[in-house]
């Protein structure tokens, strides 16, 4: 089931962003914010984008009309402050998959993109697409992290979920 295979990437959103936290927690607070060539052109930059991006498509699968505005905005400056409601956000995501229903998944969602175009796609596209974009910018900040002294942490699926 389709559900099943959402709360597994929802453990592994879980599992994932600690592991990346922990090792960005080991850079200096310039270090996570220096620029970098990196679209949102930070460490930290990127960790809020992130955020950002969870909390429009959260609100969308709420029924709620979420624009996708200010993709680069800084929710958080502080990075501790950051990474407690990064704890928090995990946890609702795996509500939100925990909750899922196949009559859910089957239905469309209708909103609009940061380009202003109204955009009516399948529930399950997107929820898929809600997880992959996570991961493609945890990608983007492993790579970052690469760029520094500490090492980046490995993010393989398999081996977080069993490690």
């Amino acid at each position: 089931m389709l559900t099943n295979h959402f709360q597994l990437l929802a453990k592994y959103n879980t599992l994932a962003n600690r592991k990346l936290y922990e090792a960005c927690a080991q850079l200096s607070d310039d270090e996570r914010k220096q620029t970098r060539p990196a679209f949102f052109k930070s460490i930290h930059g990127t960790l809020n984008h992130i955020m950002v991006g969870d909390r429009i498509w959260l609100g969308r699968f709420e029924g709620k009309a979420m624009p996708s505005t200010n993709l680069d905005a800084i929710l958080y400056k502080d990075f501790d402050e950051l990474r407690q409601v990064r704890q928090t956000e995990d946890e609702r995501i795996k509500n939100f998959a925990a909750g899922l229903t196949e009559d859910f998944l089957s239905s469309t969602i209708q909103y609009k993109n940061n380009s202003g175009r109204v955009c009516n796609d399948p529930t399950n596209l997107l929820v898929a697409h809600f997880f992959n974009h996570q991961t493609h910018h945890r990608g983007q900040i492993h790579d970052m992290i690469s760029q520094t002294k500490i090492a980046p942490p490995s993010l393989d699926m398999h081996r977080i979920i069993q490690p």
